[in-house]
């Protein structure tokens, strides 16, 4: 809902607030670093390597909990560390396994074709070594549908009940993300929300266009706080009217059953 800021002689709107700015960014201070599966190597490729959870660690601004796993340096006298996704049941001193040769466990990393059809897995990735795409959210999962020998694909149920067919060699976590349920609690104060979006980014609170003047927001001013125009727009409109459904398709509830992908095949 754009509403115009004056800023050391520039203007922008705050429905802009979320994207790249130089004024308004991510809140990443205390963050405790990008969550991914290790950087694939010969050793996974061929066989496995192990690592151990040193740490289950809070990272801020994440739903979920994120694992401090410790590896050994194939080439080099050193350890190194990585930041991967918690899987519901990790624990601390737990031994990890990555790799084509891996065993099914939680925690465990594999290549899809490995992994017998309905296993629960997360972190999965889009592309062979992107390190982790789809199913990264607390409590999330995807589920291994069926694989194509014949075209090296895998189908899998994403957390969105819609399926996706990706490579049978990217590489999958076993088990579901730590922190589910974390949605079902509600807020109850301000306070909390507050909290909550103060680690994340500017987007919290949200003011609404009908309760803003109408130099601010196209659904602004009038004696009563209604829009007073379709609160459909076109996807072709200029910036600063292109806000409410843009480019709906339908509105309004979303009545009866929801056919999920499942329920076709």
């Amino acid at each position: 809902m754009p509403t115009l800021i004056h800023e050391t002689n520039r203007w922008y709107v705050t429905g802009a607030k979320k994207g790249k700015s130089p004024i308004f960014k991510s809140h990443t201070r205390t963050r405790k670093g990008a969550v991914k599966l290790r950087a694939i190597d010969y050793a996974e490729r061929r066989g496995y390597v192990r690592g151990v959870v040193k740490e289950i660690l809070h990272d801020p601004g994440r739903g979920a909990p994120v694992a401090k796993i410790q590896f050994l340096n194939a080439y080099r006298f050193k350890r190194d560390t990585e930041l991967m996704v918690a899987t519901e049941g990790m624990y601390t001193g737990q031994f990890v396994y990555c790799g084509k040769k891996a065993t099914l466990n939680i925690g465990n990393v594999l290549p899809l074709k490995q992994v017998p059809e309905g296993t629960i897995v997360c972190n999965v990735e889009a592309k062979v070594g992107d390190r982790g795409a789809f199913a990264r959210g607390s409590g999330c999962f995807a589920v291994v549908i069926s694989h194509d020998e014949e075209k090296g694909t895998t189908r899998l149920r994403l957390p969105s009940g819609g399926k996706k067919t990706v490579s049978s060699i990217v590489r999958a976590q076993i088990g579901v993300v730590a922190g589910g349920g974390r949605t079902d609690k509600p807020m109850l104060k301000a306070g909390r929300a507050y909290h909550k979006y103060a680690v994340k980014r500017n987007s919290w609170p949200k003011m609404r266009g009908v309760a803003k003047n109408p130099v601010e927001h196209p659904f602004g001013g009038g004696n009563h706080q209604h829009i007073g125009r379709p609160s459909t727009v076109s996807q072709a409109a200029p910036s600063g009217r292109k806000v409410g459904l843009i480019g709906a398709r339908r509105t309004g509830r979303l009545r009866g059953v929801k056919k999920l992908g499942q329920d076709k095949d």
